[in-house]
């Protein structure tokens, strides 16, 4: 009997899932393998402190998403590490687009999001001109021609004007950017989000979440999507943090998935926690992000979480809420490499004296 997260035991019953590791024995031998359902919509909150391993479990979850039809995987990228899950390595399976420059769609953020974004109140002065700016036109130039036309008086006009040209300043948006229909080709699409500051980068992001969204809701799409979040403190943080909770509140009807992964649980707000129906923890040690675990624990875990943390990278904890069951596993290797290793200065060392070698060698 195969055990599927998300879904219990199952015998081969064809329904997709992906193969994520393998049970861990109190000796640290590996079990039987472990899967997790792809079946139906998720919430999925990865965590664990740095070097454990949390990016490396977000990209064996990409993996199998990326060889599963019926489903459209896209990956927010602030570390720019998940580039080689598209890039060719031998395995057929894993197709993809990598965007470095990521630009979505004017009109993929809604009215009240415009606001948010540019720090605007929506009720009045600059802001009720961006609010109805963006009702009316679905380019930053049509949004600025819009504002010029409303006769308001004329520091409201500057202002609205301003911070239009602030957004145009920042490169993420443009109306032939990412819609999407482009999201949900099918392929794995990688959105490098690493050269942006904060607010154009959370821009990207609550632009991506909100067309999935819509896109789920009007029932016209063929594959449902999965939104993979590295590093989702920074986003909750941020004006993206409205579309995430959207979808971890609303997403299961119309079959949107997310996925995020923190190594810092206490800067997700409560409800990117108890929303989660599979929690993935790595090795975490801080008191305040354990404290924040603690606050949503089940009442089927017998024993605080604190008394379960993994002590290896790799090894996890995952809390499955809709078996109401607690599962001690190995992540499995990757197929495609990971990005995300921090360089060593041993290493630079050996790689200067390889190519010195090299060189005198040729020489």
């Amino acid at each position: 009997m195969t055990f599927v997260i998300g879904r219990g035991e199952a015998d081969d019953d064809g329904l997709p899932k992906l193969h994520l590791g393998a049970y861990r024995a109190l000796d640290g031998s590996h079990g039987a393998d472990l899967y997790l359902d792809l079946d139906g919509p998720h919430s999925i909150l990865v965590v664990g402190k740095r070097g454990y391993g949390k990016s490396y479990t977000l990209g064996v979850i990409a993996e199998g998403l990326s060889r599963t039809s019926g489903v459209a995987p896209t990956v927010i990228d602030p570390m720019g590490v998940f580039a080689s899950l598209a890039t060719d390595s031998g395995c057929s399976s894993i197709a993809g687009t990598v965007l470095d420059d990521p630009a979505v769609v004017p009109d993929s953020l809604d009215p009240r999001s415009w606001c948010a974004l540019l720090g605007l109140d929506p009720e009045n002065g600059a802001g009720s001109l961006v609010w109805q700016a963006a009702q009316e036109r679905s380019t930053l130039d049509g949004m600025t021609m819009s504002v010029t036309e409303r006769n308001a008086p004329s520091r409201d006009e500057r202002a609205a004007i301003n911070h239009l040209r602030l957004a145009e300043s920042w490169g993420v948006f443009d109306e032939d950017g990412i819609d999407a229909e482009t999201l949900l080709s099918g392929e794995i699409t990688v959105l490098d989000v690493s050269g942006l500051d904060s607010a154009p980068m959370n821009a990207v992001c609550r632009g991506v979440g909100e067309a999935l969204y819509r896109a789920s809701v009007s029932d016209t799409i063929d594959r449902l999507p999965w939104l993979l979040v590295d590093e989702a403190h920074t986003f909750f943080d941020g004006v993206a943090k409205r579309a995430l909770e959207t979808i971890l509140t609303r997403g299961r009807a119309p079959g949107v998935s997310l996925v995020s992964a923190t190594q810092r649980p206490s800067a997700v707000p409560d409800v990117g926690i108890s929303q989660s129906d599979i929690l993935v923890s790595h090795r975490l040690t801080s008191g305040a992000d354990l404290d924040a675990l603690t606050r949503a624990q089940p009442t089927y875990l017998n024993g605080p979480l604190s008394e379960r943390m993994p002590a290896e990278p790799g090894e996890v904890v995952i809390i499955d809420d809709s078996t109401e069951t607690v599962h001690a596993a190995q992540v499995r290797k990757r197929e495609t490499a990971h990005g995300g290793n921090s360089p060593s200065v041993s290493e630079r060392a050996r790689a200067n004296t390889c190519s010195t070698e090299s060189k005198t060698a040729t020489d």
